[in-house]
């Protein structure tokens, strides 16, 4: 078996959530900085291996203001725990495109198994002859689970941020030549 490594072409990757906003609309992030350490065996897509890890300060959610209410201590604490990381554990085949990647993810000190969904668009070469790779991973995490406990009461009852978030990660990755 040849063991395969890959690089993250960040032009063409997003690393996303969302959260209600007010119980009713759903905002959305990104963090701009981040790095991975990928791998498979022989290409095939069920025997990846990541390593991942975001730059909370990199955090962006085109409001400046909340950007860093997020990376105060009210939530992430970008100070005392600057990166969020998942490391995966294992990678489920259901079908020839859908997967199923578990992973160990720690936002600040807390560490919980989490299961992306992932949608794999296969291998494909770019018109430079770069072997690429692209999927689409889908989650959802309770942000209290990771001591994200901020928030405030709406005189109409509710909360002003909803507690579940979802994660959305479009990734499109470069095949690193051996």
């Amino acid at each position: 078996m040849a063991t395969s490594k890959w690089s993250i072409d960040y032009s063409h990757t997003e690393i996303g959530f969302k959260v209600k906003h007010m119980m009713f609309t759903n905002l959305s992030g990104k963090f701009e900085k981040y790095e991975a350490t990928i791998e498979n065996e022989d290409d095939k897509f069920e025997t990846t291996k990541v390593s991942f890890s975001a730059d909370v300060n990199s955090i962006t959610t085109a409001n400046n203001d909340r950007d860093n209410h997020l990376r105060s201590a009210d939530f992430f604490d970008a100070e005392k725990f600057p990166k969020l990381t998942f490391v995966s554990t294992g990678v489920k085949k259901l079908s020839d495109h859908n997967f199923i990647v578990t992973g160990d993810f720690t936002i600040k000190d807390v560490t919980k198994s989490i299961d992306l969904e992932c949608e794999y668009s296969g291998l494909q070469k770019d018109p430079w002859g770069n072997v690429k790779a692209g999927a689409t991973l889908t989650g959802k995490i309770n942000r209290k689970d990771y001591g994200l406990l901020w928030n405030a009461a709406l005189e109409t009852g509710g909360v002003l941020v909803g507690d579940e978030v979802k994660i959305n990660i479009e990734m499109e990755l470069n095949k690193v030549a051996e």
